[in-house]
């Protein structure tokens, strides 16, 4: 007891000093001048726009490992891990986590905070264009994650500010229609705010007229997505989006110009990073699907894609003739009997590669074509909710897919009598499937998109592989499995995700 009331004087007489203290002066103390007291939100939109971008490890294990193999746009002759993924029907955690791993945290934290602070209970109220641009920003990894996915967080998803560390699953059909409404909302309201985003708009550089195309051509691919299930909620957006005004021309393109630094894992092209010798997707070769279509139809694009046979850093065999793509779904024995060889295949010596010029670590990376949107209004025309000729809508979109690639060399420059011979011989047929095979050729590089598109639309047909092990019954996947960590630890996952977790649950917008 003794010891106690020694301790409490000398306590007490320690803080005499202290009460006798400024405040003010404490206050400073505990300032640090090297901190950032208020955020720059025209900044992070920047930053947002970035990280939608992915980075090296989404694009390799998921972007191209996974949806290129699924979709039989690239190949691969090897297995295990993320490797081989998409090409073999492989279960693997990295390529099955990455987005939502890496999205939720990144872009899509950094787009709703500035949604949040530019909204009406925000820091910034009256910036209503960088709102809005945000919110379209926002929807573009957001509809990603539920196409890959299916029901995911949405509506509680990154409150975690406002004590929401477990956000509820919802729907799919609620997230498609709010987002349809979001980016209706969007078109509407961007250019009528008092503030400039300027360069701090990467995309556009702050032109609000394209950003406006950007929200109308992202709501006529959303309705279309679910145009099978809903289509008359499909064809109402349809409407509106083209009324509103959607990309005109490869100049209304959304694209990303990347950078070679400082970081590799955030300014550089995380699809070229992959693709690098000795990287995550480096065995990659074009597949035998892609390369026999546009060879079939004697198509320019071919050495476009492809960068020709040989090692990497050359020489290249660059004959049309000579390309040959890679089958899906083979091993380096397995693929002897194919080629009927006894000996060793040498992939780079046998395959066509992905063009190396496409591949520079400071190369675009593309959000949105405008190829794209023309077959999409091509088909709208054929469904009856669109005017005018579905032919026209076809040739201009194989016309945009043709001559977009100068982005990622002046070489790559298609003349218009050469996609008028391609047209000539390759007349529009006015069928959807026509549509939708060109479509999926001319989504290389966006495999995401091609593989809901095809998810959707069932074009091309292709033919499954059914390697030893896969997870698929021999079946291309329907979707992928979710985040593992998140799987485990948010309690609201088995009341509201799309279940059963497997590769083969189909999802709300899936019933083709």
């Amino acid at each position: 007891m003794k010891y106690l009331s020694i301790v409490l004087l000398f306590a007490t007489i320690c803080l005499i000093p202290l009460s006798g203290c400024d405040n003010d002066e404490l206050v400073e103390l505990n300032d640090d001048p090297t901190a950032a007291l208020e955020l720059d939100w025209k900044f992070m939109f920047t930053q947002g726009i970035v990280q939608s971008a992915e980075n090296r490890f989404i694009n390799g294990r998921v972007h191209l490992n996974l949806a290129s193999g699924l979709i039989q746009q690239m190949a691969t002759l090897q297995i295990g891990g993320e490797r081989g993924s998409g090409d073999k029907y492989m279960r693997h955690l990295d390529s099955f986590d990455g987005t939502m791993r890496f999205f939720y945290p990144n872009a899509l934290k950094t787009l709703a905070e500035i949604i949040r602070q530019t909204g009406p209970d925000g820091t910034n109220p009256s910036w209503t264009n960088l709102n809005q641009m945000a919110q379209v920003m926002y929807i573009i990894p957001m509809h990603i994650v539920t196409d890959l996915h299916g029901n995911v967080p949405y509506s509680e998803a990154n409150l975690g500010v406002e004590g929401i560390f477990f956000p509820k699953y919802d729907e799919q059909e609620f997230i498609y229609k709010d987002m349809l409404a979001k980016l209706e909302t969007a078109a509407n309201t961007i250019g009528t705010g008092p503030d400039d985003v300027g360069n701090a708009d990467l995309i556009y550089g702050g032109d609000y007229d394209k950003w406006k195309k950007l929200a109308n051509s992202l709501m006529l691919r959303l309705a279309m997505r679910i145009s099978n299930v809903d289509p008359a909620t499909a064809q109402e957006y349809v409407q509106k989006a083209i009324a509103g005004g959607v990309m005109e021309s490869n100049e209304d393109m959304a694209w990303l110009q990347m950078a070679s630094g400082p970081s590799q894992w955030f300014n550089q092209n995380g699809l070229s990073r992959a693709m690098i010798p000795d990287d995550w997707g480096a065995n990659n070769m074009l597949a035998k699907t892609l390369v026999d279509w546009l060879k079939e139809r004697n198509d320019p694009r071919l050495m476009i894609y492809s960068g020709g046979i040989g090692v990497w850093g050359g020489p290249y065999i660059t004959d049309y003739d000579a390309q040959k793509g890679m089958p899906n779904g083979y091993d380096a024995e397995t693929i002897r009997e194919f080629e009927d060889v006894s000996e060793a295949i040498d992939r780079e010596l046998t395959y066509s590669r992905l063009n190396p010029a496409m591949l520079d670590v400071d190369d675009p990376f593309i959000f949105m074509t405008y190829a794209e949107v023309e077959f999409l209004q091509a088909e709208a025309v054929l469904k009856g909710w669109a005017t005018g000729s579905a032919e026209d809508h076809f040739n201009a979109g194989v016309r945009g897919s043709m001559q977009q690639w100068t982005i990622f060399d002046e070489s790559f420059v298609v003349e218009d009598a050469d996609v008028d011979d391609y047209l000539a011989a390759n007349p529009f047929d006015g069928t959807a499937e026509m549509i939708g095979e060109h479509h999926w050729a001319a989504n290389f590089m966006q495999w995401y998109e091609a593989y809901s598109n095809w998810r959707r639309t069932g074009f091309p047909e292709l033919t499954p592989v059914n390697y030893p092990g896969n997870v698929s019954g021999g079946e291309i996947f329907r979707r992928i499995e979710y985040f593992s960590i998140e799987v485990a630890s948010n309690p609201n996952f088995t009341e509201g995700a799309t279940l059963p977790d497997d590769v083969m649950t189909r999802m709300w917008w899936d019933v083709n």
